[in-house]
C-alpha cells in the first residue's frame, strides 16, 4: 500500500494496517502463536509481521477482547470482572468508568484481525494505528482536524486498545496518551502515543499532512526570528 506517513512525520515506527474481516485474506497466515495482549500484535506487525488472528487468540488479555468484540464465554467474562475489580481495588479506575470504555460493537460473528506494516498490506485497513512522539502525534491531529475528522472526543487514556474502536466507530482520527498495559507489551516509550486513522480517511490526512508539516516547518522559522527580535 503506497503511503507518505513515515516520510511525512519521520516515524521510526512503522505506522500499521489493522483490519476486522469476516476470513482471513488470501496469502495471509494466521499468527504463529497468541500475545498475552491484543496490543502485543501492534508491535509484531510495525517489526515487519504481515498476519491474521482469530478471536480464540485474543484471550489473552480480557480488556482487549472486550474492546476488540470478541465473543466472551463465563470463563473470560469472570476474567474482565476480576481485571476490573484489580483496577478498581487500585483506584486506577472507577466503576462508573466501565461501561463508557469504547468497544468495538457489531451485530455479525467476530471473524479474524488482519495486521499488517501498512507499506507492506495487502489489505484495505479499517484503522491505520500511528505510535509517535508529541510532534509527530500533533502533526496528525492537525491533519486530521484539516481534513475534516479530527477527533471529537477527549485524547483516551487506558485502555489504549480502546483507541480502535473509538476510530471505527466515530469515523474520525482518535488519539491515546497510552498506558501502562501497552507500555508493557509493545515497548513503546514514556514519550510516545497512538493516533487512529479510519482507513477511508487515510488518503485525505495524508494530502493535508503534506500542507500542515511544511506550514509547521515554516512557522517554526518565523517564532524562532520572533524569538530572538523579542528577546
Amino acid at each position: 500500500m503506497s503511503t507518505r506517513l513515515e516520510a511525512l512525520l519521520d516515524l521510526s515506527v512503522r505506522p500499521v494496517a489493522i483490519a476486522f474481516l469476516p476470513e482471513a485474506p488470501a496469502g495471509l497466515a494466521r499468527v504463529t502463536r497468541p500475545a498475552p495482549a491484543s496490543c502485543s500484535y501492534w508491535r509484531r506487525a510495525a517489526d515487519g509481521e504481515s498476519f491474521y488472528t482469530e478471536a480464540a487468540d485474543h484471550l489473552g488479555c480480557a480488556v482487549g477482547a472486550h474492546t476488540h468484540g470478541v465473543p466472551a464465554d463465563a470463563d473470560q467474562q469472570a476474567k474482565l470482572i476480576e481485571l476490573v475489580h484489580t483496577m478498581v481495588g487500585l483506584e486506577y479506575l472507577s466503576m462508573d468508568e466501565v461501561p463508557l470504555i469504547p468497544h468495538r460493537q457489531t451485530a455479525d460473528r467476530f471473524g479474524v484481525v488482519a495486521y499488517a506494516p501498512l507499506d507492506a498490506a495487502t489489505f484495505t485497513p479499517d484503522v491505520v494505528l500511528v505510535r509517535g512522539d508529541v510532534r509527530q502525534l500533533m502533526l496528525l491531529a492537525e491533519a486530521a482536524q484539516a481534513a475534516g475528522v479530527g477527533s471529537g472526543a477527549p485524547t483516551l487514556g487506558r485502555p489504549t486498545c480502546a483507541v480502535l474502536p473509538q476510530a471505527l466507530h466515530s469515523a474520525r482520527g482518535s488519539a491515546s496518551f497510552g498506558c501502562v498495559g501497552n507500555r508493557v507489551y509493545t515497548g513503546a516509550r514514556e514519550s510516545e502515543g497512538y493516533y487512529a486513522i479510519p482507513g477511508r480517511a487515510l488518503g485525505a490526512i495524508e494530502a493535508k499532512l503534506a500542507v500542515v508539516a511544511h506550514a509547521n516547518a515554516e512557522l517554526a522559522k518565523f517564532h524562532q526570528a520572533r524569538m530572538l527580535e523579542l528577546g
